[in-house]
């Protein structure tokens, strides 16, 4: 596996599909300046297609919440000993870590113990959550990387060289000037659920959606419900939760990229997460809900910052409530059910939120993300 003594040689990590999707995009454009590049490290399908030598595949170590930690523990500590051995036998150039912290700081620290530079790119969310980690970051970290508007300023408040380099969110559906807008052509309303990318999620979050639906349509039938299925996610697996709930009323469930539902729907409830910027992207009205488990919500009030306000993305870029947020035990089949009605009847409502939320991809900085990363990667391989 050592690459031929002309090569530069770059280690990246990518813990989750999304992490595994920006990456790949990333090293294609590193190798479009730099064709000899050799890259090894940690991820998923789409990093090997990008001909990154995987020695860990990312499935093993996807965990969401805290709680949910526990049962992925010795995947994940296999993951940390093989990364850090592969730090010390091939000695690249360059680690390039992406998201996922826990475990990516960690190998950071062993890559500089052993004078390895580290950009880290999708940096975490110090702003809301766990703001200690920005003394590690400062210190096992060269560059960061960040994909909001506001990070970079937080981050050299702390001494930290950060660059913000746009959301790689627009380079992955190659969005185009006035195509973005969603034309729904539905005879009546459709309301998407996207409940989500893990099936700890969906299982939290999909039967209250469908609840809801089955309140909504006792009040009027001319309203009609599709449930989006994740890449990620086994089609049977969200099939068989919408068998239980269906009762007598009909839902249509879509594999299909994210952008082709959202493009259907008048209103979206979605899991919390990437999924509200791309439906911001389209100039969807969303409600965003947020559940896990009780012991990673308690444990996550002790350790997120008090002054952040909101959860979701486009009200967080937005600095203030655009979309509606349910959290935790708000998130009851009712209140959805009451926000989606009063919302799909305020036309003019919906469409100054329409409108509100386009103005959020003027916020994220242009395509181009990846390419300006990895500007920023070569410069530190030279």
């Amino acid at each position: 596996m050592t690459p031929l003594s002309k090569q530069k040689c770059v280690m990246i990590i990518a813990g989750e599909a999304s992490g595994d999707l920006h990456g790949s995009r990333l090293v294609a454009a590193m190798r479009e300046r730099n064709s000899d590049l050799f890259f090894c490290g940690i991820g998923g399908q789409a990093l090997r297609d990008a001909g990154v030598k995987i020695i860990v595949d990312a499935s093993q170590l996807s965990v969401v919440g805290i709680s949910e930690v526990f049962s992925k523990m010795p995947g994940l500590f296999r993951g940390m000993s093989v990364a850090k051995k592969l730090l010390k036998s091939l000695k690249p150039d360059l680690l390039i870590i992406i998201d996922f912290p826990d475990f990516n700081l960690h190998i950071a620290g062993a890559a500089k113990k052993i004078g390895i530079s580290v950009l880290y790119y999708i940096s975490p969310q110090i702003w809301a959550w766990r703001p200690g980690r920005v003394k590690k970051i400062r210190k096992v970290v060269d560059r960061v990387a960040v994909i909001l508007p506001f990070e970079e300023k937080i981050f050299k408040k702390h001494q930290i060289q950060a660059t913000f380099v746009g959301h790689p969110l627009l380079d992955t559906h190659l969005f185009l000037e006035g195509s973005s807008v969603a034309k729904n052509t539905e005879d009546m309303p459709v309301v998407g659920f996207l409940p989500g990318s893990r099936d700890r999620e969906i299982v939290k979050l999909l039967p209250v959606m469908l609840k809801s639906a089955r309140i909504l349509l006792e009040r009027d039938k001319n309203m009609k419900f599709i449930v989006s299925v994740a890449p990620s996610i086994k089609r049977k697996f969200v099939e068989t939760i919408v068998e239980e709930h269906r009762g007598e009323y009909d839902f249509e469930i879509v594999s299909d990229t994210v952008e082709n539902v959202l493009k259907r729907c008048r209103l979206a409830v979605v899991a919390s997460g990437t999924v509200t910027l791309e439906a911001a992207i389209f100039g969807i009205p969303m409600i965003i809900i947020y559940k896990v488990s009780l012991l990673t919500y308690w444990l996550g009030k002790m350790l997120v910052r008090s002054r952040v306000k909101n959860f979701g993305l486009v009200n967080l870029i937005a600095g203030r409530e655009i979309s509606p947020e349910l959290l935790q035990g708000e998130v009851s089949s009712k209140k959805i059910a009451d926000m989606v009605f009063k919302m799909l009847n305020d036309a003019s409502g919906l469409e100054k939120t329409r409108n509100e939320l386009l103005g959020i991809k003027d916020m994220l900085g242009g395509a181009g993300a990846s390419k300006r990363v990895a500007d920023i990667a070569l410069n530190m391989l030279e």
